[in-house]
């Protein structure tokens, strides 16, 4: 198993799909926290070091797939152009999906605990800690990506098409018509 942190002050990564505080079941699937984690295509440093810990839990987990590396081995980096060409948030950008059965600890960036949900959501940014380890399951051969932790840096603007109470009722007249 390879472990590394992605995202800094400077050049953070940004969240999707952030069940982070409940698990889900996906298809049926055993209940899971998840996370999709967006990195900006322009963010070599941190492609490099996915690549980088991808290609070494690859060698270490060769054994997994019967000693040598298939041409087909799946991996947790995927391209947004490609396979969320229709979702604004993953252009010109990377993602990975990272799952766990074990609750991540979430954290400000003074290490305090986010306990309410709503502070932690679907479009913030931040760092998050990733381990990646081989699997082969039913002819499905690959490198996962197993969520760890996550620290929130910095608001952005949530994803999801959810809007907040605030922006609902600011207005006096409440009679916009949307659609």
């Amino acid at each position: 198993m390879v472990k590394i942190t992605i995202g800094t002050k400077e050049n953070p990564v940004r969240f999707s799909y952030a069940n982070v505080h409940q698990p889900v079941s996906v298809n049926g699937s055993d209940l899971k926290y998840s996370l999709s984690i967006i990195i900006p295509k322009s963010d070599k440093k941190t492609i490099k070091k996915v690549n980088d810990a991808v290609q070494k839990a690859t060698q270490e987990n060769k054994d997994k797939f019967g000693g040598k590396v298939p041409s087909n081995l799946k991996t947790p980096l995927r391209d947004g152009d490609v396979d969320r060409e229709d979702d604004e948030a993953y252009a010109d950008a990377y993602f990975i999906n990272a799952n766990s059965k074990i609750k991540p600890g979430i954290v400000d960036t003074d290490l305090n605990p986010i306990i309410d949900q709503s502070e932690f959501y679907s479009g913030c940014y931040g760092r998050v800690s990733l381990t990646f380890y081989g699997f082969n399951v039913n002819g499905n051969r690959g490198i996962a990506a197993g969520l760890q932790n996550v620290m929130k840096t910095d608001d952005g603007e949530p994803l999801g098409g959810r809007s907040s109470a605030e922006n609902d009722f600011s207005d006096e007249e409440g009679d916009d018509i949307l659609g």
